[in-house]
């Protein structure tokens, strides 16, 4: 068993390491808040992934087939909602909502 300066010390390390972990984020990231480059991309990202995530989901969507209708509907429902509410957190709902309901009980085989 360790004595009790070995115990110490490496509680006083793991300490350090952990505080030290946890505070870096931080530092690194107060000198980038004042950037422009980031205040432009902050300004333009989310719109930018929230396209890429649309095309991604429907890239591989049959749309000669009727089960393509339950995604189609849901992203229209929430591009409906969202232009007339200008709510993100209704849009995401709603067309989710829509989704679910749709894939499984209008479409499904």
């Amino acid at each position: 068993m360790p004595d009790t300066a070995y115990a110490v010390a490496a509680i006083v390390v793991a300490a350090a390491v952990t505080w030290a972990l946890r505070a870096l984020p931080f530092a690194v990231l107060a000198p980038l808040r004042a950037s422009t480059t980031v205040q432009y991309l902050s300004t333009r990202m989310p719109a930018g992934v929230m396209i890429i995530l649309v095309v991604y989901c429907l890239r591989d969507l049959p749309v000669t087939d009727a089960r393509a209708l339950a995604p189609l509907t849901a992203l229209a429902t929430t591009i409906g909602l969202h232009l007339w509410r200008r709510s993100v957190l209704l849009s995401i709902l709603g067309g989710t909502t829509v989704s679910v309901i749709t894939a499984s009980t209008v479409f499904t085989h």
